[in-house]
């Protein structure tokens, strides 16, 4: 008699590790930033104003919670930030692309005192990216077309950022 194969639990374990990470960002919780510099907002909504900036790793408590948008505060700054711009745990100290610390504090001098120009210049040239200057300015102007409403609708549509 052959014995069936258990069924595929792995989908029940990604529901409940999902539901663990949602209840450590519940109100009354703490959260940490986890990227370069994380934007407070001053409402629930990639398009709102900016209310203030936080450095990696601020511990923050959460205040409230609307969908996937936490109410935060670090001291006297409060705003919103998306729940994937945070983590449960705090971060450990970023390193750049080049093994380097990307703490200026943590930088010798040496390593901050290095030539970047020619290696930037080389990797524009190997890339064929030497236009890359007037394409942005051409993307940027091409942005000022779409309005706040619409990005916010088509974000809803395709099921992109706090939509999904």
């Amino acid at each position: 008699m052959k014995s069936r194969p258990a069924p595929l639990l792995w989908p029940a374990l990604f529901v409940l590790a999902a539901v663990s990470v949602e209840a450590a960002l519940a109100a009354g919780g703490l959260a940490y930033t986890k990227r370069f510099k994380t934007i407070l907002l001053a409402e629930p909504s990639p398009l709102a104003a900016p209310a203030g900036e936080l450095d990696p790793g601020r511990k923050l408590a959460v205040n409230e919670v609307r969908g996937r948008w936490l109410r935060v505060s670090d001291g006297p700054a409060t705003g919103w930030v998306f729940s994937g711009n945070v983590a449960e745990t705090k971060p450990e100290e970023a390193k750049g692309a080049d093994g380097l610390p990307l703490a200026a504090s943590q930088t010798t001098a040496t390593a901050a005192a290095r030539p970047l120009t020619p290696a930037a210049a080389e990797y524009a040239t190997r890339r064929n990216l030497e236009d890359a200057r007037e394409d942005l300015a051409w993307l940027l102007e091409e942005c000022k077309a779409f309005t706040p409403e619409e990005v916010a609708a088509f974000m809803q549509a395709q099921k992109k950022g706090e939509y999904q």
